[in-house]
């Protein structure tokens, strides 16, 4: 028999986190098919999560629990989980459902049909989310598909199933500040779309404020694109260009006479703000893909799992 694990981080999610479970729970129970399991990664949680999911642990054998020594991140929660997947098959969910457990036997039935090594979830509707999310996370995707050098699927998140050659290919990724749905275009194999509505949280707060979501699109960017920095070169060429076109029309205008040194401040201070703007923001792109350097240099683990339950 097949087996399918189903992979889900969590981080302070004490108020869903039973719902979570026992949804997840009562979906697979009515799968026939496989084997199944869960694997929660609790990525350092300061409430109750951890506590929580250690009694589901201990009431379920058929649930994993991965407990981080601290808070590392989302991306690095699900890598984790990944890495643990020992099954044929896993769907990648979060535990505040607004991604509906309900539709994990669609999924399943989508991979059979289709012969598919990836099912991503495409957002045909995005509830309780703000206008500002819903422009910013369309603004997002369609310019990393304009900065990167793959496609990736437009409205997707993480939430997708992948069978074990995606997730072995997976494993030799190791790359620190990992953008996962990126990864999984990148890889390639057969990967076909599964469109959903999605919901609002059932409980709790958003883990992804406008400071984290800044962040993330910044190191998927930057882990999948070198265009940022054609972008400066692009810029500084097009400055340079610039002061000779000004240095040309203020000798002809000293020449001519239609330019007179004490008229030219308000331009000079304009230019030279000009170009040191472009300047330090050369200088700023250089900085994050060397911080990338240095962070990958270093070799430090991704996560560090201080306890398992059912492991």
């Amino acid at each position: 028999m097949n087996t399918l694990s189903v992979i889900v981080p969590c981080y302070n999610e004490e108020a869903v986190i039973t719902e979570s479970y026992s949804r997840l729970k009562k979906v697979l129970e009515g799968i026939k098919t496989h084997k199944t399991e869960i694997i929660f990664i609790n990525d350092g949680s300061k409430d109750r999560t951890a506590e929580m999911l250690t009694d589901i642990a201990v009431a379920d054998k058929q649930v994993k629990v991965l407990h981080f020594s601290r808070n590392f991140g989302h991306q690095p929660a699900v890598t984790a989980g990944i890495h643990c997947c020992e099954s044929d098959l896993a769907v990648i969910i979060d535990a505040d459902l607004q991604d509906p457990p309900e539709l994990i036997p669609d999924l399943l039935e989508t991979q059979v049909r289709e012969q598919a090594n990836v099912v991503y979830c495409v957002r045909d509707e995005r509830k309780g989310e703000s206008i500002f999310k819903k422009l910013s996370a369309r603004l997002f995707y369609r310019s990393m598909n304009y900065l990167s050098e793959v496609n990736f699927p437009l409205d997707t998140g993480d939430f997708r199933l992948i069978d074990r050659q995606v997730m072995d290919e997976f494993k030799k990724f190791r790359e620190k500040g990992k953008y996962i749905r990126g990864i999984i275009s990148w890889i390639g194999f057969k990967q076909v779309p599964f469109l959903y509505q999605r919901q609002a949280r059932f409980a709790g707060e958003t883990k992804y404020p406008l400071s984290k979501m800044i962040q993330f699109a910044s190191t998927a960017m930057l882990y999948f694109s070198k265009k940022p920095l054609k972008l400066a070169t692009g810029m500084g060429f097009i400055t340079v260009l610039i002061g000779i076109v000004y240095a040309a029309y203020t000798l002809v205008g000293k020449i001519v006479g239609y330019t007179h040194a004490l008229s030219g401040w308000s331009s000079l201070i304009i230019l030279i703000t000009f170009f040191g703007g472009v300047q330090l923001l050369t200088v700023g792109v250089l900085g994050q893909y060397i911080g990338i350097l240095f962070d990958e240099v270093k070799d430090r683990p991704e996560y560090i799992i201080d306890r398992k339950d059912n492991c």
